[in-house]
């Protein structure tokens, strides 16, 4: 892999990640683009304990533009776009319009390949693997940054799922704090570890779902399943075998084996409603220890977290999306309509 940085018009930071060590990145940005003005803050809420961001001038980013005027296209002679060169393999850049900013984090733009009409899953293994060692340095860039507390990749797919852009892509946010969900599996960890005398919580869970009838695929370094108490009509967890806090941790075993594993497991997505429907909305969520301090949750070191990804789509069965609606959405106690074990047993059903 070849890293190349560049800055933007804007003065925001752009870089290249090539396949080729012999390939130069020198073209400049002309468009005659003003320095980003963000008005990102972050406001604690007193009863939750939890924080919103409030970004409010994201009213004004692009939204669902035609696809001869993707800003995440290369550029082409004098059609510009966020990307200055005429070609690319993976390249991150940041946000231009941030949901966290300066002293309130960071967001990233991650584009997985130029072009336009793909997706993740028809990335090569060499591709895909190319993207995962984006994720890495990006998490170990921005873990340095004074405001980051907590690194976030993940990839919204699909018009469903709110993406506004259509081009094949993800984000990294660069929290300032340990985020909620983390929070809540964390104070899980702390406490298994007590009452147990110090087993480990999520290879526990690991062992007894690898055990189990929710098992989607396995290698010989990695495990996806669906999770006993799956929140939505079809989520899957990816685990690596050997725990490890952050995709930093992940050795040359698990970063060769990854493509593999994880370019079929999207590939099923697609399948799991039949030939002919269009494809699988999805969120894929890489959960990651936090670099911040740990003081809040007694007894846990941040090697007893565990590096994993979420899968999971909002339609629960053909034509059909799992709205979050009163239960959820009110007092966050979701409602699956897909036991686990059906929803583990359709994606053996559509293997490759």
């Amino acid at each position: 892999m070849k890293k190349t940085s560049t800055r933007l018009a804007d003065g925001r930071e752009l870089v290249y990640y090539d396949l080729r060590d012999d390939t130069v990145r020198d073209a400049v940005d002309r468009r005659p683009l003003e320095r980003t003005v963000t008005t990102s803050e972050v406001r604690r809420d007193p009863l939750l304990g939890d924080s919103v961001a409030v970004a409010s001038h994201r009213q004004g980013r692009i939204y669902h533009p035609p696809a001869d005027e993707c800003p995440l296209c290369p550029s082409a002679g004098e059609r510009l776009s966020e990307i200055p060169d005429s070609s690319y393999d993976v390249v991150v850049f940041e946000n231009r319009f941030p949901s966290l900013a300066g002293d309130s984090g960071r967001c990233e733009v991650v584009c997985f390949t130029s072009d336009h009409n793909a997706s993740f899953a028809d990335l090569s293994e060499e591709q895909a693997r190319l993207v995962l060692d984006a994720w890495t340095d990006r998490t170990s860039e921005l873990s340095h940054l004074p405001s980051v507390g907590q690194v976030f990749c993940f990839e919204n797919r699909g018009a469903e799922i709110g993406v506004t852009l259509g081009h094949p892509h993800g984000q990294i946010y660069a929290y300032p704090f340990t985020t909620p969900r983390t929070a809540l599996m964390l104070r899980q960890v702390a406490a298994h570890k007590e009452a147990t005398g110090g087993e480990n919580l999520f290879d526990a869970v690991l062992e007894e779902e690898l055990a189990g009838e929710r098992v989607v695929l396995e290698g010989e370094h990695w495990a996806a399943f669906v999770p006993y108490a799956a929140h939505w009509p079809y989520e899957v967890h990816l685990y690596p075998k050997r725990r490890v806090p952050d995709l930093l941790g992940l050795d040359e075993a698990a970063r060769t084996e990854f493509p593999q594993v994880y370019l079929e497991l999207l590939r099923r997505f697609d399948r799991i409603f039949g030939i002919g429907e269009p494809p699988t909305p999805y969120i894929a969520a890489w959960h990651q220890a936090p670099f911040g301090q740990l003081e809040d949750f007694e007894g846990v070191v941040r090697d007893d977290f565990a590096l994993h990804l979420e899968l999971f789509t909002i339609r629960r069965t053909s034509g059909k999306l799992k709205f979050l609606a009163g239960s959820e959405s009110g007092m966050n106690v979701f409602i699956n309509d897909v036991p686990p074990e059906r929803a583990a047993q359709r994606l053996r059903e559509v293997a490759s």
